[in-house]
Parts: C-alpha cells; sequence; structure tokens
C-alpha cells in the first residue's frame, strides 16, 4: 500500500507540475450538486440537505464528475482551467471499478478535440515516464478503426453485419439497437487486441454517441470526440465542446425519455449550465480516470491495487 500511495502523490505532483508549465490554473468546484447526471448509463449517488430551507434545494446529487461546474466557469471567464479531485458514480464497483474515484478534468479554450488529444497524450507519458515506460502514439478515425479490426463499417452496415463478428459470443439480442451492438464490437473484439506499448486514440465518432460533443454536419455526420486507450484499458474521453443550449437541453430531455422508459432516476437538469453555455468560449475538455492511469503504470488490472482503501474496505 505504501508504494501505491508514494506513486499517487508523485503523479499528483506531476499533473499539477504539467499544467502549471501551460498555465492552465487548477480550481475546485462543488462535489455536490443541486443537478445531476442524466446520462442514461450512469448512475449517481444522492443525499438529502437536512438544514434550512432558505439553503436551497435539499436532494443534492454527488457529482460523476466535474465537467458542469467548470464550464461554468469558463463561460465566467476564467479561462484554460484544471480540477483533479474525487467524483462518484454508483452501482460501479468491481476489479476495475470503484463507487469512488479520482477524475483529472481539463479545459483548453480555442482547441479542437485534435489539439487536445496530443496534449492528453504527452501527460500520460510523462506520467509512465515515472515508472520508466513510454507509449508510441497511433491515431485513428473510428470508422477506419472498426473497418481494419473487424471488417465492418460502423455507418454503413446493418445490424446483422455488425453481429457477425460477435457470433461466438453468448448475447442476448433483446433490447439492443445499433450503438450497443457497436459498444460490444469495441469491448470484445477491438479493445482486447490494443498492445500494451500503444496508446491508441480513436476520434470522430458516430453522432449518436456525442455525449456532450459537437457533431460536424456531413455524410455521415460525426461528433467531434476522442478516446485515448492504453493497451485495451480506456483513460481519457475528450469532446470539442457543445455550446449551444438548445441543442444541451434537446440531448437531457432525450436522456429522460430513456430513463423514463427504463424506469430510472430522474435527475434533475443543470439549468444553471444551460444557461452559461452561451457565453462559454469555444474550448476542447477532457477527462482522465486517474486510477486507470495508475494500474497502468502498475501495470495491475486491480483498482484495489491504487487505492489505500478500496470501497470494499472504505
Amino acid at each position: 500500500m505504501l508504494h501505491a500511495l508514494r506513486q499517487r502523490a508523485a503523479l499528483n505532483a506531476l499533473i499539477r507540475q504539467f499544467f502549471a508549465e501551460r498555465a492552465v490554473l487548477e480550481v475546485e468546484t462543488p462535489i455536490l450538486s443541486a443537478a445531476g447526471n442524466t446520462e442514461p448509463n450512469i448512475d449517481s449517488f444522492h443525499t438529502d440537505f437536512s438544514g434550512h430551507r432558505d439553503a436551497g434545494v435539499r436532494r443534492r446529487w454527488l457529482r460523476t464528475s466535474p465537467e458542469f461546474p467548470l464550464k461554468r466557469l469558463l463561460a465566467a471567464g476564467v479561462g484554460d482551467c484544471y480540477e483533479l479531485g474525487r467524483v462518484f458514480r454508483n452501482g460501479e464497483a468491481g476489479g476495475r471499478h470503484n463507487p469512488e474515484f479520482t477524475m483529472l478534468e481539463w479545459y483548453r479554450i480555442g482547441w479542437d478535440h485534435h489539439g487536445l488529444l496530443v496534449e492528453t497524450a504527452a501527460l500520460v507519458n510523462q506520467a509512465l515516464a515515472l515508472v520508466g515506460r513510454q507509449a508510441t502514439l497511433q491515431v485513428i478515425d473510428y470508422r477506419s478503426l472498426y473497418q481494419q479490426r473487424v471488417g465492418v463499417d460502423p455507418f454503413e452496415d446493418s445490424i446483422e453485419q455488425l453481429r457477425q463478428p460477435l457470433a461466438d459470443i453468448a448475447i442476448d439480442p433483446a433490447g439492443l439497437g445499433r450503438d450497443d451492438w457497436l459498444d460490444l464490437l469495441m469491448t470484445h473484439c477491438i479493445q482486447p487486441g490494443f498492445d500494451d506499448a500503444v496508446m491508441t486514440v480513436v476520434h470522430d465518432w458516430p453522432a449518436s454517441q456525442a455525449a456532450l460533443a459537437r457533431i460536424r454536419p456531413g455524410t455521415p455526420a460525426l461528433a467531434e470526440r476522442f478516446e485515448l486507450y492504453l493497451g485495451p484499458v480506456e483513460l481519457a474521453n475528450g469532446y470539442h465542446e457543445l455550446g449551444d443550449a438548445h441543442e444541451q437541453r434537446a440531448r437531457f430531455e432525450a436522456d429522460h425519455v430513456r430513463r423514463q422508459a427504463r424506469g430510472d432516476v430522474l435527475p434533475p437538469l443543470d439549468d444553471a449550465l444551460l444557461a452559461a453555455l452561451p457565453a462559454m468560449p469555444a474550448c476542447a475538455g477532457v477527462a482522465v480516470g486517474v486510477d486507470r492511469l495508475l494500474m497502468a503504470m502498475a501495470q495491475t488490472p486491480r483498482i484495489a491495487d491504487v487505492l489505500a482503501f478500496d470501497f470494499s474496505r472504505a
């Protein structure tokens, strides 16, 4: 455990030095929020405030990332900024997941996702240098990746064609849509083949998987986002950030429709974010799983190996 604690402290120091050299400001934002994350595949913790009602709404949501308040700071003119801190996701516990974990998130004014992916790779390689390693960088677009690795066109081929590379895996197809099959191809067929000594950065995803990224019109329309993998492990998710409040509200509301159909909790929309978006400068942002990065540095598949106390012992 002592080695893991020292390694985490060294990585935290490196991260702060990395951004100090680039004049990116460290900030802190609330862990408890009046709004929640509407993303259908993320489950949020919540708690109820017992104090005076004048303090605001009683139900508060533990952040799943610092993204929304960071964007409000960008809209207020804070400039390039980052936050290194704890985030919380309910239901995610196991060998590679802990319900509370450390996330690094930062934003660059005037950048797009292509510029930011290069900086993200530079940070990861500086982290690996702490343990005497380096990784080469491979940048590939989403469509080419699927064509090269599993022989399908993720934008044009039918669902039946997408299912073919998964034919030997027992999967219940009930309720699975196109994006589900694409995700299964990534997790079961593509990611396991990524080289441990290579950072693979996949950019320009299907518009249906845009999350909070801009969509670039065309045929097909593409989400201006990237994911960075070190070997088979996903470390980072970055966006050329959406600044259109009307589009963002529509995406939040679509999330609610999906959640309601499944009988899930409906976290309140972040109206403060939506009000701030028109003033947010054009920017790109990325989130890095710090515990995942520490796991890669330690070459362990167990998140418990890089934590002082994992969830089962907290």
